[in-house]
């Protein structure tokens, strides 16, 4: 399974009015607090791989709603994780990869078995996430801690064959809602975020 995504930085105010115009349905929206590692028998950073144990919460319904600066899960709805892999990027044109994905029953158990294995947490990263269905695409409105606000649109395609179809399908979307697929962004939140840290130690 290949993830076709393109991300630009956007004020979400105004992509919400064309969402809305546009005739996108919600999703749902969520908090997210994705935990990247390093391996001990290879440094992805060098080939361009990722391990992260995400965990994602509801903030819609009954529950209390819960905030990125909110670290306690308890009241803030539903949280459920997952353990995914992400290979290289496989075109230079967009965030495209490889990626490997199981939901798990445990999370602290998931850890603990990485731990043990000698995968150690890198960074964090943490996230609200609105998502809308839009022409076969979901487009996402994430606000990322130490970052901002930034508009991806994706959609999954099971052949390396199909992602250029599905890509400039991407874009395509992205002009609809008044953005450039020219400001682009294909690094990703982490290196993103590791990058703003090693411009702040300088």
């Amino acid at each position: 399974m290949y993830e076709v995504e393109v991300k630009v930085p956007a004020d979400h105010a105004a992509v919400r009015e064309r969402l809305a115009e546009l005739g996108a349905e919600p999703v749902d929206a969520v908090v997210q607090r994705d935990t990247y590692y390093d391996a001990p028998h290879r440094e992805f950073a060098e080939t361009d791989e990722a391990l992260r144990v995400r965990e994602e919460t509801s903030a819609a319904g009954d529950a209390e709603t819960a905030t990125a600066e909110d670290d306690s899960e308890d009241t803030a709805g539903v949280t459920t994780t997952e353990l995914t892999y992400k290979g290289p990027l496989v075109e230079a044109e967009s965030k495209t990869r490889r990626e490997v994905e199981t939901a798990v029953g445990d999370g602290e158990a998931t850890r603990e078995v990485l731990d043990a294995l000698g995968f150690d947490p890198a960074a964090t990263v943490r996230k609200d996430r609105e998502r809308f269905a839009l022409d076969g695409f979901t487009v996402t409105l994430d606000s990322v801690d130490g970052l901002g606000e930034f508009v991806e649109v994706e959609t999954e395609v099971d052949a390396e064959e199909s992602v250029e179809s599905a890509r400039e399908a991407a874009f395509g979307i992205l002009r609809d809602l008044g953005l450039d697929p020219d400001e682009q962004v294909r690094t990703s939140y982490l290196g993103l975020l590791l990058a703003d840290e090693d411009a702040g130690g300088e």
